[in-house]
């Protein structure tokens, strides 16, 4: 598997996941039928970027884990 198959991989699964869950924030904010029926289109815009920016997204989640658990098992 080549650094360009796993950088796709993670965009896909990156901009699948944010996708779904601002369509789902679109619907609950501006309700079913706006959400619905117009809330596709920023959801892809957002969906897009963050793919296109997954390793990053990535790292800050390794980095966020990384100090919780060090304050956690500091005592």
């Amino acid at each position: 598997m080549s650094n360009d198959d796993v950088y796709h991989l993670g965009f896909s699964i990156t901009a699948f996941i944010v996708f779904i869950g601002s369509w789902i924030y679109c619907i609950a904010t501006y309700g079913f039928l706006l959400g619905v029926g117009l809330g596709w289109l920023p959801s892809i815009i957002v969906a897009v970027i963050a793919g296109v920016l997954w390793p990053l997204i990535a790292l800050l989640i390794v980095i966020g884990i990384a100090v919780i658990l060090f304050f956690a098992l500091k005592k």
